[in-house]
């Protein structure tokens, strides 16, 4: 299915079909590198495989779907290994063989592997909520499966119709993931919102990709930005214009404000591990859409882009983290809305780079932070979503002052939340979190926005307050504790932690400490992710 989605956005971008050199037979064949589009497909393939199984399996058998998509995530993973040898690509105009629709670079299977490896821990997060929760399972893992196959085929992609195929086929199947608690009402409201804003959205990104085709003639990035070098002065306002709304699509899912406003209720309303599959493979959708059309199609009009991404990152990081602010452990708030508030000030952080890159001379070194800041904020807000999922099965509210005294009941997992969230506020022990702050910052300073620099530097200092106070929270005795039980009384067993819920918050744990005893290593691998 995606290979002929694909193959058709390929043919229809071209701005025609090919033809055979002898007699001018059209012909819509393309040859197809298998190899290459190994990631998304697998995806694809074990979506259709789970929802056909599901017809078959008894109401006892259901789990098993969980782990068929555990393993078909785990193999598209693996996939990526011998594309690591070069760059690989397929879909290509015959007439001009380096213009092609699909090209699996180093950037692509970064961002591949972030978003695989999000959708994995996401299904290691959602094996016992379904059961416990009596979701439908067959339709969730569908649906899982199917988003991550377009977040996998988006950073490949290479010309615009293609962009939007993947796009909307990340973000179709989320609509549904966040509504599915059949007959909750904030479920409900969460899927409608985050439809309506999100189709808006698209609709504005269609609007600026018929511009820029109108402009340019051609929706494949390397022609556009061909053509945007030398535009034609009567369509340079059309173009200008497409280009602006194009960005306004990607602007949306990475929740830039002011295009933030659906994420508090989506994250509240979803399930959990729902909420934690769009805080990290909704925000790579994003970045990564925004980064290979800014770098990929329109490097020629940087003069419209970076000033725009520049304000943007300045205004979203400080409406996160003001609203963050507000969230309080002494006013019973969410904790889940805390995380959705941080997530948007983390997305204004993660804007920074690729509005340094119009201004730069060296824009490997800004697209590198951002891909190596994104790896580290993946691992350790998956962390803090895997903590509170293990919160939130004593505590359904789960409020922020029901983390109060984590450390007594699970020391092992209140000190996993504080080292993720000394992390994200780049703090020691959290190396990886500060290494990756100061990459950013130091992004901003090479390209003379020191005015964004500064406005950063404010929003760090910010956010340490509101980290810092769930941290401290983590560690104060319970409410109503006494200092020692009573000779002979018997304390009440701990739940039983889910094994999967327990590796999800290993693996986080141990990438975040592994990247910060080592966080050069991330920069060096994140460096090479230059389109």
């Amino acid at each position: 299915m995606m290979t002929v989605l694909a193959a058709s956005a390929g043919s229809a971008a071209a701005g025609g079909t090919a033809t055979h050199a002898a007699g001018g037979v059209t012909s819509l064949v393309q040859s197809v590198d298998w190899l290459a589009i190994a990631p998304p497909t697998l995806a694809a393939v074990f979506a259709l495989i789970v929802l056909v199984a599901d017809l078959f399996l008894s109401e006892r058998r259901k789990p098993l779907l969980g782990w068929i998509s555990v393993l078909g995530l785990v193999l598209a993973g693996l996939s990526l290994l011998p594309l690591l040898k070069g760059d690989r690509t397929t879909f290509c105009l015959t007439a001009r063989p380096e213009v092609c629709s699909y090209e699996a670079d180093h950037f692509a299977l970064v961002v591949q592997l972030l978003v695989l490896g999000g959708a994995l821990l996401t299904a290691l997060l959602s094996v016992n909520p379904i059961k416990d929760e009596k979701l439908p399972g067959g339709e969730f893992w569908f649906l899982l499966l199917s988003s991550a196959a377009g977040a996998a085929l988006l950073p490949a992609s290479r010309d615009l119709a293609t962009l939007v195929i993947a796009l909307e086929v990340a973000s179709l199947p989320a609509f549904a993931l966040v509504g599915i608690r059949r007959g909750d009402r904030l479920s409900s409201e969460a899927a409608l919102k985050f439809f309506l804003s999100s189709v808006t959205a698209t609709a504005v990104m269609l609007l600026g990709v018929s511009f820029v085709y109108a402009a340019t003639g051609s929706m494949h990035l390397a022609q556009v930005a061909e053509a945007l070098t030398q535009p034609d002065p009567r369509l340079d306002v059309l173009a200008k214009a497409g280009v602006a709304l194009t960005l306004v699509g990607f602007a949306f899912k990475t929740a830039a404000a002011p295009f933030h406003f659906w994420v508090p209720d989506t994250y509240v309303g979803a399930p959990l591990p729902v909420a934690a599959y769009l805080s990290v493979v909704g925000k790579a959708v994003g970045f990564s859409g925004l980064i290979v059309v800014t770098v990929k199609a329109f490097p020629s009009y940087s003069d419209v882009w970076g000033p725009v991404l520049a304000v943007l990152a300045a205004l979203t990081m400080t409406v996160g983290n003001v609203a963050a602010l507000r969230q309080r452990p002494d006013r019973a708030h969410s904790a889940v809305r805390l995380l959705a508030w941080s997530s948007v000030g983390q997305a204004g952080y993660l804007l920074v780079p690729i509005a340094s890159a119009a201004y730069s001379d060296d824009a490997a070194h800004a697209i590198g932070s951002t891909v190596a800041y994104a790896l580290m904020y993946a691992a350790v807000n998956l962390g803090a979503f895997a903590v509170a999922a293990l919160v939130a099965r004593t505590h359904p509210g789960n409020r922020i002052a029901d983390y109060r005294g984590l450390y007594a009941a699970h020391p092992v997992y209140a000190l996993a939340l504080g080292f993720f969230l000394l992390c994200l506020a780049g703090l020691p022990p959290g190396i990886i979190g500060l290494f990756a702050k100061v990459t950013v910052f130091s992004a901003a300073v090479d390209a003379g926005l020191a005015w964004l620099a500064v406005v950063m530097a404010v929003n760090v200092v910010i956010a340490l307050y509101y980290y810092l106070q769930w941290t401290a929270v983590l560690f104060r005795a319970p409410e109503g504790a006494s200092e020692g039980a009573p000779e002979g009384e018997v304390r009440p067993a701990r739940p039983r932690i889910p094994a999967p819920l327990a590796t999800a918050v290993g693996l986080t744990a141990l990438v975040g400490i592994a990247l910060s005893g080592a966080p050069q290593l991330v920069l060096r691998f994140a460096s090479g992710a230059l389109l």
